[in-house]
């Protein structure tokens, strides 16, 4: 086995957009100091139809700075906001709008919409001069007909709660990935004990996978939580991005 698959850290911070930068740098110098030296940076293109990115030249060389520190780049999604299409059952209601907040962006997309979505926002950032190679639906939820675009266009990965997908290949390694919900008080109660559950679980697992929220780094057990789990496994695991994993 490569050796880049046998014991790995890969930890994503979500929503990076204008209006989460400051967060994402100070979460970026914790980990740092934690022994994670690079993440994989997922980054909306026009956060919530509030943050185009192309209007904020200063966020985009701040990107580049942080590729040329070895971050990598990955799309996520476009607007981060899944419009209301209605109808869809219960089950549909439960996922888009509870679940997710109204975030799942890619859940339920048609095609050709999942497609120009996605073509539109690689190209807001290969256009500032970064390199992308994988997709990440917010909060996970990626359609079949979303996925099918991300392959057509030549995306190399995509990523689900449950674990990583090579879209070349169609190989898929399983690997829950841990993350917070922090919207109520118990929730985060919940979230602090299922991670460290899950993490002491998944300790043999090849693959280790943290996933990490500009809203997390608002409470402190949360955070300090999520760096403890994140120098635990960076002491004993190689830290890499997530095309490290698929190119490994």
């Amino acid at each position: 086995m490569n050796a880049v698959r046998q014991r790995s850290l890969a930890v994503s911070v979500h929503d990076v957009s204008p209006l989460t930068r400051d967060m994402v740098e100070v979460m970026l110098r914790d980990l740092a100091e934690a022994g994670v030296g690079v993440t994989s940076l997922l980054v909306v293109p026009d956060h919530h139809h509030r943050a185009d990115i192309d209007e904020d030249p200063g966020f985009l060389a701040w990107l580049r700075e942080k590729e040329a520190a070895g971050h990598e780049m990955v799309l996520h999604g476009f607007y981060h906001r899944r419009e209301d299409a209605g109808g869809g059952g219960l089950a549909r209601k439960i996922v888009t709008e509870h679940y997710t907040a109204g975030e799942g962006e890619f859940y339920d997309l048609d095609y050709e919409t999942a497609r120009d979505r996605m073509e539109n926002g690689r190209e807001k950032l290969t256009g500032a001069g970064l390199d992308v190679v994988g997709f990440v639906a917010p909060a996970w939820l990626l359609g079949e007909e979303a996925e099918r675009a991300a392959g057509n266009l030549g995306f190399a990965y995509t990523t689900r709660l449950g674990g990583v997908l090579d879209l070349r290949s169609g190989s898929y390694m399983a690997s829950q990935s841990l993350v917070y919900s922090v919207r109520s008080a118990w929730r985060r109660s919940v979230s602090l004990w299922w991670n460290a559950w899950l993490a002491s679980r998944l300790r043999k697992n090849p693959l280790a996978r943290l996933g990490l929220h500009p809203p997390d780094w608002r409470h402190d057990k949360i955070r300090a939580q999520a760096l403890r789990l994140a120098r635990e496994a960076a002491a004993d695991r190689k830290v890499i991005r997530y095309r490290d994993w698929v190119e490994g």
